[in-house]
């Protein structure tokens, strides 16, 4: 017989939405388990400072906030677990959730804090900066701020990667855009954007070879796909814009996905999902602004709209 467990809420997930989401659902009396996920902490535990959080003055690296994030939800008893949740049977209440351990969960809320996981290019080098913090990132809006005055890369054709080429723009001298194909996949006005700014230089049919440097980036070395020819190009950011994958596959045969698999609000304003007593926090659902504030701050709209949930039912 398969061990069982009840609780008032799930929440699938940890990083800024799962934690905040927790603090809430915890000080309303809604005993709370947490499953840190794949990936404790979320993507912020791969960004060594964060400087753009309020209530940190001389900011906080990604690492150490979710530490603290983490010890406030226990303070406020919290159940947080390590492993995952990997099957979820949505289908009536109580919702069914299935722990890696092979643990079964039965929840009268859900809030999922999935969030999603940013696409990178697979080069050794790019993984080496990744994992020493070293000038290699998927977020200009989180990091550009850091090479002011410097001459940086970035990878992407989309209208994201020319969102972040142009955020750059204003703060790096230089922009290089490497684009792998003879074109954009933008939009119109978003490629004009990126064309008409004088600092951004665009490389068309471009293949990265290799991120340069040994403990700071130093350049990158580039492959014309058509010619061959390579060339390396003088950086100190290596900026990778090639999209985002939500975490959202195990939720897919009950969930509303769109059509790159982040999660629909049923009803904007709120956090619920089509699945009355399922709500989502952070970035399983945002592909506009993906910020550890907004991640949070959905956390605790997420933690409300389940507490009133239950309220309604009677809890």
């Amino acid at each position: 017989m398969n061990q069982i467990e009840t609780t008032p809420c799930l929440i699938i997930g940890s990083g800024p939405a799962g934690y905040t989401a927790a603090i809430y659902a915890a000080r309303a009396s809604m005993n709370p388990v947490l499953y840190e996920g794949l990936q404790p902490g979320g993507q912020l535990t791969t960004t060594n400072e964060v400087e753009n959080f309020p209530g940190y003055p001389d900011g906080v690296t990604g690492p150490e906030m979710m530490i603290q994030l983490r010890a406030q939800a226990e303070r406020f008893e919290t159940v947080v677990r390590p492993g995952f949740i990997d099957k979820v049977d949505f289908s009536k209440r109580p919702f069914k959730a299935w722990a890696d351990n092979g643990l079964e969960i039965h929840a009268d809320t859900i809030i999922i804090a999935t969030g999603a996981s940013a696409k990178y290019l697979g080069l050794e080098s790019e993984q080496k900066f990744l994992k020493n913090g070293g000038g290699v990132s998927a977020c200009a809006v989180c990091d550009g701020f850091f090479y002011r005055g410097h001459e940086v890369v970035i990878v992407g054709a989309g209208d994201s990667a020319c969102e972040e080429a142009h955020y750059l723009s204003k703060l790096c001298t230089k922009v290089t855009m490497l684009v792998r194909r003879d074109a954009f996949r933008a939009s119109k006005i978003m490629e004009d954007r990126v064309k008409n700014t004088p600092n951004i230089e665009i490389l068309y049919n471009t293949d990265t070879v290799e991120v340069l440097g040994d403990d700071l980036v130093t350049g990158v070395l580039v492959r014309n796909n058509q010619t061959g020819e390579e060339k390396t190009i003088q950086a100190t950011g290596f900026f990778v814009a090639i999209g985002h994958q939500p975490n959202t596959a195990i939720f897919k045969d009950y969930i509303d996905l769109d059509e790159t698999g982040y999660i629909k609000y049923a009803e904007l304003g709120t956090t619920k999902t089509n699945v009355a007593g399922v709500f989502v926090a952070g970035d399983a659902a945002d592909k506009n602004y993906r910020q550890a504030i907004t991640a949070a701050g959905t956390g605790c709209m997420a933690a409300l709209d389940a507490e009133r949930f239950l309220s309604a039912q009677g809890h």
